[in-house]
C-alpha cells in the first residue's frame, strides 16, 4: 500500500492531478477540498494516498489531510458507497463538516451532495454513526516545500474546466452549467469557481 507521495505538482485538472516523484509521474484523483489547498505547478508537496484495486484498473486517490483520507476509507466501507461517491462527498464537504452532519443526523445537508439521495443519506447516518474515524490527530493541510503557498495557476477557460470537474464529481452537465452560470470568472481559477458552485449547492 502506498501511504503517501512527496513530489512536484506536475498537472492538475479537477478531479485529476499528477505528481512527479523522482521522474515518475503518479496520476491521482482527489476531492476538491484537496484542490483548494494546492500550490502552483512545480511546487513540491506531500499527499496522503489510498490505492483502490479493481479488475480493470488501479486507482490512486490523494488527500491533503489524514482526516480526509481516514473519512474516505470509512465511507467506502458503507454499503452502496464507492470511491467515486466518496470523492464527491468530500468535495462538497470537509471531513469535519461531514462528520458533524452524521452526528447531527442532518440528512437534508447530505442530500444536497452529488449522488446522495434520501435513502443514501439515511444509510450514511445509520451506518457511519458508530464508525466515524477519530479526526483529532488527522488535521493539517498539503505539505509544501515552499515557505508560502504560490498563487494557483489560471486556466484559459476556468468556467468550462469547472463544469467538466463538476460532471466528474457526479453532477449532470445541465445542473453543473446552472451551478456556475451566475459566477463571474474574472480573476478566478477553476478551483475558485468550483468552490463557489459547491457552496451554493449545499446551502
Amino acid at each position: 500500500m502506498i501511504g503517501f507521495l512527496r513530489g512536484k505538482l506536475a498537472f492538475k485538472a479537477p478531479p485529476l492531478l499528477m505528481l512527479d516523484v523522482n521522474g515518475v509521474g503518479y496520476e491521482l484523483e482527489a476531492p476538491m477540498t484537496t484542490f483548494y489547498n494546492l500550490p502552483a505547478l512545480g511546487t513540491e508537496i506531500l499527499l496522503h494516498t489510498h490505492l483502490v484495486v479493481r479488475e480493470d484498473a488501479h486507482i490512486l486517490f490523494g488527500f491533503s489531510t489524514e482526516a480526509d483520507k481516514a473519512m474516505f476509507r470509512t465511507l467506502i466501507k458503507v454499503n452502496g458507497v464507492g470511491p467515486k461517491l466518496a470523492l464527491a462527498i468530500l468535495s462538497g464537504q470537509s471531513a469535519e463538516e461531514f462528520q458533524r452532519c452524521i452526528q447531527n443526523n442532518d440528512t437534508q445537508a447530505l442530500v444536497r451532495l452529488p449522488g446522495v439521495g434520501k435513502k443514501t443519506a439515511e444509510r450514511l447516518v445509520i451506518e457511519m454513526r458508530d464508525r466515524l474515524p477519530d479526526l483529532s490527530d488527522a488535521s493539517g493541510t498539503v505539505d509544501s516545500a515552499t515557505s508560502s503557498v504560490a498563487k494557483v495557476q489560471r486556466v484559459a477557460n476556468p468556467k468550462q474546466e469547472a463544469i467538466s470537474a463538476l460532471c466528474s464529481l457526479g453532477y449532470k452537465p445541465l445542473d453543473a452549467g446552472k451551478m456556475v452560470q451566475n459566477i463571474s470568472a474574472e480573476g478566478k481559477s477553476c478551483e475558485d469557481i468550483i468552490r463557489l458552485a459547491l457552496q451554493g449547492s449545499v446551502r
